[in-house]
């Protein structure tokens, strides 16, 4: 199992369109890489912190595939542009993606 994880940093003045995120996106998402081993998605938002500090991510968006072939072709297969290319109808922030594995 590989994980991978977008990040949007918290960026004051940004734009992030947070209903077409969760109606159209992340729906896209899941029909776009199911077929090639999307196993899940887990969208989580930022929250203060204990100290009430702002988080310094808006959200995190954690893809789970089967393995690291699976979202190799995902990302590398005929819809990967199409998702990518989704990314401007809804934030103009710059994501920071990691690939990563259970310790």
């Amino acid at each position: 199992m590989v994980i991978f994880s977008v990040l949007y940093p918290a960026t004051p003045g940004a734009r992030f369109d947070q209903a077409y995120y969760d109606d159209v996106h992340i729906p896209l998402v899941k029909a776009a890489y199911a077929p090639t081993g999307l196993k899940d998605v887990q969208v989580l938002r930022g929250l203060p912190g204990p100290d009430g500090g702002a988080p310094p991510f808006l959200l995190m968006a954690h893809l789970i595939f089967d393995g690291p072939e699976a979202l190799a072709a995902s990302l590398g297969g005929p819809r990967g542009p199409e998702v990518r290319g989704d990314v401007a109808k809804f934030t103009d922030i710059q994501p920071i993606t990691q690939v990563s594995a259970p310790a």
